[in-house]
């Protein structure tokens, strides 16, 4: 178990996956994640989570995986599924799931948390994680907050969050970044995330993202928290643990070890070779086919050589700088699906 104290290849700490898989396109997805999971990860010493949120007051329909062939499939790639109550988001905020079911995972052992849209690629004992030092993904645009003319900058906005939680914003800063400019604060793609306990970070992720929505400080009165509330707390939780930009050395997630395409056709537009083969390979074998077949995006992109098509409109060495322009792009040419 991961929780012993375990060390594998090179020395590295085992530890836990989660991904959160519910009906519709994330259980999809978490084949696929689970399928180059198991490729690229046969003798893995920890556990692979596929959490589940169960039905209750905050889901006006049932979260849970739908397909009953998909649960089988899951287990048969050496995943286990782990139901979590959803307490304080649900419906109304689904990105919460990954903060929820962290207090379902196995207390006191390391985790690493990975959005369902991923693909691992190589080994992930082979990452040098710091499990004491919290990080997150660095593949993110300046997406929040957006800066009104006449409101509070990019300082007043992000300070008032540290101190609203007792935090050293000063210490947070990215000083060879310039004042204003989105770099020089703390943000993450929350992607994946990783710390030694799944209980410590999950509780103060519970109470920083709630408090944030349900109080915010008064310098984000011009500010949208949907869908960008996970990613406002999320710096502040990995600054509080003691985690922070260096703590990860850049290549391995996000690059050599996993992919985060977000969505089939970004994909096949932008994704290397390597990646795009891979997608391929895993999602050929009949008993996986049968099941992805049953959702469209990936009959048309996969099977039906759609992705192959959008991919061929793409020069991967000149791609648009921002990921807006690239759905656009594929949108106008009739390949966005979802």
């Amino acid at each position: 178990m991961a929780g012993d104290g375990v060390t594998s290849r090179e020395g590295h700490r085992a530890f836990n996956v989660m991904i959160v898989a519910q009906a519709g396109r994330l259980q999809y997805e978490a084949v696929l994640f689970a399928a180059s999971f198991a490729r690229s990860n046969p003798d893995f010493p920890g556990r692979l989570f596929v959490a589940e949120p169960q039905p209750g007051p905050l889901w006006p329909e049932d979260p849970r995986i739908s397909d009953p062939r998909i649960r089988s499939l899951l287990t048969e790639l050496g995943a286990e599924i782990l139901p979590f109550e959803s307490r304080a988001f649900g419906a109304a905020y689904p990105q919460g799931n990954k903060i929820e079911a962290l207090l379902a995972l196995p207390e006191g052992e390391p985790f690493l948390f990975l959005d369902t849209d991923t693909l691992v690629l190589d080994d992930l004992m082979a990452v040098p994680f710091d499990f004491d030092r919290p990080s997150a993904s660095l593949r993110r645009e300046g997406t929040w907050p957006k800066i009104e003319l006449y409101g509070p900058g990019y300082t007043e906005i992000w300070r008032a969050l540290y101190d609203r939680f007792g935090l050293d914003f000063e210490r947070s800063l990215d000083l060879t970044q310039p004042d204003e400019h989105w770099r020089r604060y703390l943000y993450y793609n929350a992607g994946f995330f990783y710390f030694r306990c799944p209980r410590i970070f999950g509780e103060r992720f519970l109470r920083y993202a709630t408090e944030i929505r349900d109080d915010p400080p008064q310098a984000l009165v011009c500010q949208s928290l949907d869908p960008w509330l996970d990613q406002v707390a999320l710096p502040l939780v990995i600054h509080a643990l003691g985690g922070g930009y260096g703590a990860l050395e850049e290549g391995w997630m996000d690059g050599r070890t996993t992919c985060h395409y977000r969505l089939l056709p970004l994909l096949y537009a932008r994704e290397s070779d390597a990646v795009v083969d891979l997608l391929e390979e895993i999602a050929a074998p009949n008993p996986i086919k049968k099941v992805l077949k049953g959702y469209e995006p990936f009959l048309h992109m996969i099977y039906h050589g759609r992705g192959r098509k959008a991919r061929a409109l793409f020069d991967r060495d000149d791609l648009p700088r921002k990921e807006a322009n690239l759905r656009n792009q594929l949108r106008k040419a009739g390949y966005w699906e979802r």
